[in-house]
Formats: structure tokens, sequence, C-alpha cells
């Protein structure tokens, strides 16, 4: 695999590692190798008796003929997490090497913050393992039983360590993750360094940090080139639904008269406040249920020029779709029914259930719904440093959508 496309051939005569454990997949499974994904699912596990948790594999097809070094989790319904279409015999070396590339991808694509994804998982070639980088301090996320096992795990932040040089780096945890491959429970916690907190910017605008609290690795940095597009269209009073540490919001009181964030949790506003602050603005934060506010502030006659809707991922899976669906359509459907003639809706979806043509329907439904005439003006995704491979479709998820009522 090296730095390049995954690719594995359908007649290999590739040998496999020496002294790995051998897994066989079904037809099933290798067809999907084959068409460049790099899941396999333990329905399609043929033999896999005494492998350890989080073991580094050699996989094979029915027929015995090698296809690569993977990854194995004893507890994931994805059993297997492809490596390499080759023979790994010096992991710590790929590890390295991997990380490298994705440093590089990042210094040709991102600008204008000191705040990215380092590494994002399948998308880098890493499978398991979230790196994000605030100023000097990184956060990293294991995901699996392999990324978190040694000596890969000691060998990954080192070579953290050495090619960024960071004050710290920071392990957050997700508690149910961690119960689902079975890992020792721990807390979020500071593992090289000191301190867990510093200031970053994005697009000019500054923000807290503090490694052991907050969502995700702590900020939503996939947003960030969607909220210097969402700034560009925004004017007059806005409205940040889902606000939580004030993205949208900061970004937006550089252009807007008035600028409102509603959130659920109080933390998050309280961080949303603090970042208001370092930066010099004055917004109003309110703390509520999105849905029975946006109810409140239409059936009222609320009226806004810019509303963004920047919600959680409703659709955990496809069984969940249907109702995040209704879901969506309610949110969009108040906010349009708040939106002044000429005004702008930013409104966004992180389920990868929900697809982009999903997303749409959803919109024009509610146009119609609330009379009104939308001009599509942008289509986004997730920020470049979160690529997206082709062949993985899981690894694109976010949608965002930028529309001006012209009615």
């Amino acid at each position: 695999m090296g730095r390049g496309r995954f690719k594995i051939p359908f007649m290999s005569k590739r040998v496999p590692a020496a002294g790995l454990p051998a897994l066989k997949i079904s037809r099933r499974g290798a067809g999907r190798l084959h068409k460049g994904h790099v899941w396999v699912y333990r329905s399609d596990i043929v033999s896999v008796d005494g492998i350890p948790p989080g073991a580094l594999v050699n996989v094979s097809d029915e027929r015995g003929r090698f296809l690569g070094t993977a990854f194995y989790s004893s507890t994931s319904q994805i059993a297997i997490r492809m490596l390499s279409s080759e023979a790994v015999n010096d992991l710590g070396s790929l590890l390295g090497k991997r990380i490298e590339t994705a440093i590089a991808y990042r210094e040709g694509v991102v600008e204008d913050t000191n705040a990215y994804r380092v590494v994002f998982s399948e998308a880098d070639f890493l499978p398991g393992l979230i790196v994000d980088r605030y100023n000097d301090v990184l956060a990293l996320q294991v995901l699996t039983q392999a990324m978190d096992a040694e000596p890969v795990r000691t060998r990954v932040i080192s070579e953290l360590s050495e090619q960024l040089k960071p004050a710290s780096i920071i392990e957050r945890v997700d508690p149910r993750i961690r119960e689902l491959e079975q890992l020792p429970s721990r807390a979020s916690s500071v593992i090289r360094g000191e301190r867990s907190s510093t200031v970053f910017s994005m697009n000019g605008v500054n923000f807290n940090f503090d490694g052991v609290e907050g969502q995700k690795t702590g900020a939503f940095l996939d947003q960030r080139e969607n909220y210097a597009a969402a700034a560009k269209h925004a004017r007059g009073e806005a409205l940040d639904v889902f606000c939580y540490q004030g993205g949208f919001a900061l970004h937006l009181a550089k252009r807007c008269s008035k600028v409102t964030g509603v959130d659920s949790s109080r933390s998050a506003l309280e961080t949303a406040e603090r970042n208001a602050i370092l930066n010099g603005h004055e917004i109003e934060w309110i703390e509520a249920n999105a849905f029975d506010l946006l109810r409140d502030y239409a059936d009222s006659g609320r009226r806004y020029d810019t509303i963004i809707l920047d919600p959680p991922a409703f659709a955990k899976s496809r069984r969940t779709l249907d109702t995040a669906v209704r879901g969506y359509k309610e949110l969009n459907l108040r906010a349009l029914k708040m939106l002044r003639s000429g005004g702008t809706l930013v409104t966004c979806s992180c389920s990868y259930h929900l697809s982009e043509a999903e997303l749409l329907e959803v919109i024009t439904q509610s146009g119609l719904d609330a009379g009104k005439n939308l001009r599509l003006v942008e289509r986004r995704a997730q920020a470049k440093d979160h690529p997206i491979l082709m062949n993985v479709p899981e690894t694109a998820y976010l949608k965002c959508l930028i529309l001006i009522v012209t009615n």
C-alpha cells in the first residue's frame, strides 16, 4: 500500500509476513477488498481460532491466496481493518512512514489555522487512530484494540512526538468505544508533557482549548472551512443553532449586527462565552433544546437574516434514518419560516447514513412547506484535512449546504 492507493490484486503471488497469525475470509469479504474497501466484517471471517485481540494478521481468501496484512479486533463487527496489501514485516517503520505522509499532506492543504486533523484513521491508512493538532498540543484518540496494543501505541506516540514536537500530547477517551472494543477503561489525560490547554486560531478567530474537556478531540475542526464559507454569506441578525463552543457564531460575529448561539450544554456555552471574550465579541448565548426553541420562535414570529443548523448525527445507523429525516425536516422547516427574504440558511448533517441527495430532498420539501423559494449557493463537505477516500465511502460524512431565500 505504501503511500499510494490501497489496491489488492485478484491473483496475488505475494508472500505473507513471517510469524503472523493467519486469518481466512469468505469470497464475499475478499470481493469487498478487491473493490478497494479496507474493512471485512465478522460475518465474512472463515477461520479465526487462537488469534489474540488487536493482533496483526495475514489475510487470505478461502483458496489460500494472500490478500494483505491487517489489524484484527476480537469484538468489533468490523473484524479486519486492512493495513497493507503487502506483507508487513516491520510494523514500527510502516507506522512512522504513514504518520510522516499524513503530516506532509496537511502541509499542502491546510491554511490560515494552527488547528487541524493530523491523522484521520482509514483515510490516512492508519485505521483506528485519530490525531488532532491544536496549536502546540496534540489530541490523540484510539478507536481499536490494535491501536491501543503495545508496541503500536508507544510507537505512535513516539513518532508524533518526534515528527511534530508538540508541547503536550493528550489522550481523549471515548468510554463507549473502549467498552465496545473491550479495552481497559481510563480517563482522558495528558500522556506527554504537562499542560492540557492552549489557544488556537481558525480563519483569524481565536479559541480556547482544553484537551480533557469537550466533545470529540476538543473542537469541530471538520467545519473549519465551512465556518469561513458561512461568514461570507452571513449578514444582519444571525441565529446559530447547536452552536457548541461557538464555531459558527464567532465567525459570523465579524459580519453580522447581532448573533445568538443556542445549545443544550451549559459547559459548552460557558466555553463559547470565553471564546467570545477572547475575540472581543458580544454574543447572546441561550441554553435550550433546539427543537423547542425553534418551534417557539417560529410560532411567535421571530425573524432572522442568517440561520445556522449544525446538529449532532441524528442517524447513527440505517435503522434510525427515517426518524433522523423527520428531525432534519422539522429543524429546517422551522428555520426557513424564520428567515427573511434574502436570508441565508447554512444547514449541516454529520450523519454518514444520510446522503447529500437525501439532505437536499429534505431541504427542498422544507422550502415547499414553508412557502420559500431557495437558491443553492454552495454544496460543501468536511475540511480537506479530513480526507475522503473514494473507495471507502464511510470517510465522507459531513454535508454542508448554503442556501439563499429568494422571496
